[in-house]
């Protein structure tokens, strides 16, 4: 979006009538021989002055505070935009557009009450628009955590076997012929394949995680009668002198089919006892291990899509569609409440940065001119390449050449006028 170019430019009265500053300032940069901009007066009200060094300490600090609040502002204008396109563009402050708003600026006395203490004021100021830039914060975040739930639903709708919910594409039909177990010792894991691995797949699927259970233990084949005896049990048995899968012999099945992937069944052992032992007299309580967790992640290893999560249940076949449905009136709502904050806060944004660029203009003439307070301020609205143009006019008009000799070696742009840039 493009933005008019200001120049707030203020210069002492020296005891003459600020219908004389006024006219002066309109002679330099706004007549028909110096056509630089137009020309708006700039009431400033009467602030408390305070003392010299707290004017000094609250200028470096009102520059920071300009450049806090002009970030929370674009901030607000650039979700409005994200979120309502072209129209997010039409923003106001007060029910006008922020040109006019500029241009015809009045000090808000009710809301920033110019009695009150510099410090005071700006920091009144400055809370009311971090608590804009933090309410923004805490809605984006919500609207986007939303906006994802929406799209990660979409997906697993139109997605194919690897993503979408399986409860929507399986029917009691298609898993009237699949043995399904879930017990204190077996799980039947649902996994995804490309069409392309499939053969691999199921010539592998016995042999995946082969080092993953023990199987050893006592052999009781050539002594049947030392069954039972205490040596053949816990720390004394080598349960991984003899490995293998967890996969259950034969219970690989296929269930459907898409056309980028086939969905296959397989149960798997669920976990693997450790057995305990005797530390001296104390004993130490065995271990479990989790199989189906470690088979999963071989799988992953392997590209295929384990849907470890998923457990199929006819009566939730199409809530998804609801869901989805309700996802999007939310994620709708959600838009359109946030687009309407952008727009209120958008203005109570800009009035605030509006008044904190007054009261620079206030210190620094304060400061540069000194007391009793007696200057003139006025707004340009510069002219398309005309800013250059319209300074170098300032400084010709107003200019001390004692002074710019004196601070010709300044890294800082000097002026013997006060200039506060506003690209509003």
């Amino acid at each position: 979006m493009s933005h008019p170019h200001y120049q707030i430019v203020a210069i002492s009265n020296s005891g003459q009538a600020p219908e004389t500053s006024y006219r002066q300032l309109q002679n330099a940069a706004a007549c028909p021989s110096a056509p630089y901009g137009e020309m708006f007066k700039l009431e400033v009200p009467s602030l408390m002055v305070g003392t010299l060094d707290s004017l000094m300490n609250l200028s470096d600090d009102l520059g920071k505070t300009d450049s806090i609040i002009e970030s929370i502002v674009r901030k607000v204008e650039k979700s409005s935009v994200e979120l309502a396109g072209r129209k997010g563009g039409d923003l106001t402050v007060g029910g006008v557009p922020s040109g006019r708003y500029v241009q015809q600026f009045a000090w808000d006395y009710a809301k920033f009450p110019n009695r009150r203490p510099l410090k005071e004021l700006v920091s009144l100021i400055a809370g009311g628009v971090s608590a804009i830039d933090e309410e923004l914060k805490q809605l984006s975040n919500s609207y986007g955590e939303k906006q994802v739930a929406l799209q990660d639903a979409k997906r697993k709708r139109g997605g194919n076997l690897m993503t979408a919910d399986l409860n929507d594409v399986l029917d009691e039909k298609v898993m009237r012929n699949v043995s399904v177990k879930d017990t204190e010792y077996l799980r039947t894991l649902f996994v995804a394949v490309p069409r392309s691995a499939v053969e691999n797949f199921t010539a592998d699927v016995y042999t995946l995680g082969s080092e993953l259970v023990g199987y050893g233990g006592p052999d009781w084949s050539g002594n049947p009668a030392g069954l039972g005896s205490a040596e053949n049990f816990g720390q004394g048995v080598d349960r991984h002198g003899k490995k293998g899968s967890p996969v259950v012999p034969g219970s690989l099945e296929k269930v459907t089919e898409d056309s980028e992937s086939v969905l296959f069944a397989v149960t798997v052992l669920k976990g693997m006892y450790e057995a305990g032992y005797y530390e001296g007299d104390e004993f130490v309580p065995g271990t479990k291990t989790d199989l189906v967790g470690d088979f999963a992640r071989i799988l992953r290893e392997k590209r295929y899509s384990v849907r470890e999560s998923f457990v199929y249940d006819p009566s939730q076949q199409g809530k998804s569609a609801l869901a989805l449905e309700q996802l999007q009136v939310e994620v709708d709502n959600m838009r359109s409440g946030l687009t309407r904050w952008c727009k209120t806060h958008y203005g109570e944004a800009f009035v605030a940065w509006m008044h904190v660029k007054v009261i620079r203009v206030f210190v620094e003439s304060v400061l540069r001119y000194g007391l009793p307070v007696d200057f003139t301020a006025v707004l340009y609205k510069v002219g398309s390449g005309k800013e250059a143009k319209l300074v170098g006019a300032l400084d010709k008009a107003f200019g001390d050449d004692k002074g710019k000799e004196d601070d010709a070696d300044d890294d800082e742009e000097y002026h013997d006028f006060v200039l506060i840039k506003f690209d509003p």
